[in-house]
């Protein structure tokens, strides 16, 4: 297996000043119950210590190295890793090429908020190393865009998706969704597309369907096919390239729809339009319908 993850895992997240040493640790904004960071090391970085949050996370380069529950683990880019509260473990480079890597940190009331309707307690992954690219990309989609703080309405479908995700690994069955709630999952998306340009909490949601915030992300996915928070940002980037195409500026089409500043437009209408808002605007100006000019009265326009 290849020692480096696609370079596509790296679009939106941070870069690391490493140190004479290569060794180097970046520490995201932090969200109530999760921490983030980024670190690149060589060697053994970590003596044993144990955690009272679950550490999830995700190599990125080299291989990575730790011991858990009595054995030496070995983890290669995308493998997802899983390690549970209260569980010692230590941590390092696996070759002397160094180490890369991704993690946060969740604390397990998140997780048993969200499991709390199922009446079950909180999985046990038995294996500390998944290759589940699945699980990886849910882990990678908020070890992103390390520099910005994480938003109410992702946090909420990120916790259900890793539930779903760690249940899945620790045979956990799942209760069935059973009908959608497509009156409370309409409310929601009529909501959100009223307000679209500013920040929407979950508190709001819950007001307005009725629902809790779990429950409503899993119905809104199920009839709409996306999450609440990945509806809103869609709302918002149509706004956006509708300002762009109009002629508005990259900066004030930004600002207008709620976006932190323009580098943070860029990489979400990027992602999801294949290009830059700049090149957006290039194509627009010059894709704009040119008339033909009428023909005066008393002639044929025919050949």
């Amino acid at each position: 297996m290849s020692q480096d993850l696609h370079p596509q895992a790296f679009e939106g997240l941070e870069r690391l000043c490493a140190g004479p040493s290569g060794n180097a640790i970046l520490a995201a904004p932090a969200f109530p119950g999760i921490e983030r960071i980024e670190a690149q090391f060589s060697g053994n970085a970590f003596e044993p210590h144990r955690h009272d949050t679950y550490a999830l996370g995700v190599t990125l380069k080299g291989v990575q190295t730790f011991g858990y529950r009595g054995e030496r683990r070995f983890s290669l880019p995308g493998q997802v890793i899983v390690l549970h509260p209260d569980e010692e473990h230590d941590g390092g480079a696996g070759t002397e090429d160094g180490l890369h890597y991704r993690m946060l940190y969740l604390e397990p009331s998140l997780l048993l908020e969200c499991l709390e309707a199922d009446g079950v307690g909180l999985p046990f992954v038995r294996e500390p190393v998944i290759g589940d690219p699945t699980l990886a990309g849910v882990l990678l989609a908020a070890l992103g865009e390390l520099d910005r703080e994480l938003d109410e309405l992702f946090v909420d479908d990120f916790v259900l998706r890793v539930t779903d995700g760690l249940s899945k690994h620790a045979l956990m069955p799942r209760r069935p969704l059973g009908g959608v709630a497509w009156r409370q999952a309409r409310a929601a998306r009529d909501y959100l597309e009223a307000h679209a340009s500013r920040t929407v909490r979950s508190g709001e949601l819950e007001a307005v369907t009725g629902l809790d915030r779990f429950a409503l992300s899993r119905h809104f996915r199920a009839a709409f096919a996306t999450s609440p928070h990945r509806y809103l940002l869609m709302r918002r980037l149509q706004q956006a390239r509708a300002m762009i195409g109009a002629g508005e500026g990259i900066s004030d089409a930004a600002a207008a729809t709620g976006f932190a500043d323009q580098s943070h437009l860029n990489r979400h209408f990027k992602k999801a339009y294949g290009m830059t808002p700049g090149q957006w605007a290039t194509l627009a100006h010059n894709s704009a319908p040119r008339f033909i000019r009428d023909f005066p009265q008393g002639r044929s326009g025919g050949r």
